[in-house]
């Protein structure tokens, strides 16, 4: 199985990125294999929550951890079969970590409003 984590920097030891469609990476992790694949995220303008889920499905997620999901990535992400699990802050190795462990909840709606990621303020990596 293969969880995307939204992250401002590109290792296992970044900060998670609260925005999901305008996050600075998106880090795949591969729980059979234990590899790991950072891929910079192009989605920076309109329709980026569509775009971003559009980049998980590419890369054959099934979930997807992040502080924050809009109403057009949910959909997208949702008829894909890709579980979102949201409100996880912290470094990408303990969010996969308690992915693991069955400690995250799949959440069944949008967790922001249409456009949030505009205004959200971006994080720096603690790195």
């Amino acid at each position: 199985m293969i969880v995307a984590i939204t992250a401002v920097g590109d290792r296992l030891d970044s900060d998670i990125d609260p925005r999901f469609g305008r996050c600075r990476y998106f880090i795949f992790v591969n729980l059979e294999t234990n590899a790991v694949t950072a891929v910079a995220n192009a989605a920076t303008a309109g329709g980026a929550g569509i775009a971003s889920g559009q980049t998980l499905v590419t890369y054959g997620a099934k979930a997807v951890i992040t502080g924050d999901v809009g109403p057009n990535a949910f959909q997208v992400l949702s008829a894909a079969g890709i579980k979102i699990y949201t409100g996880i802050s912290g470094k990408v190795k303990d969010a996969v970590e308690a992915f693991k462990a069955g400690k995250l909840k799949n959440i069944g709606q949008a967790s922001v409003e249409q456009h949030y990621g505009l205004s959200a303020p971006r994080q720096q990596d603690g790195q």
